[in-house]
């Protein structure tokens, strides 16, 4: 969906928030909040801020309880329509 997308996309457009989301992504089940801070070694108060913005684009199950699962549907949802979104067809010179 174009929508989506375009949210996940314009959420993750940031390189702290692109990492963080990595993490997340990696852990497969979710990551108390402080354990992010302390591995990224950012603030809190930036973490914060970052982490509202995957709750807002509806990327993350919870975000206000110190604990991020991401939402692996939505993740799907974005990676399928960026690969249409983006696919090249082979072009002859």
């Amino acid at each position: 969906n174009i929508e989506i997308t375009a949210k996940a996309l314009k959420e993750l457009r940031h390189p702290t928030r692109l990492t963080t989301f990595k993490r997340l992504v990696q852990s497969g089940s979710g990551v108390a909040v402080g354990v992010l801070q302390q591995e990224l070694a950012f603030s809190g108060s930036i973490l914060s801020q970052h982490i509202s913005s995957f709750g807002s684009a509806d990327l993350i199950i919870e975000w206000r309880t110190l604990f991020c699962i991401i939402k692996y549907d939505k993740l799907q949802t974005v990676i399928i329509f960026s690969k249409k979104l983006f696919a090249v067809e082979s072009v002859d010179c």
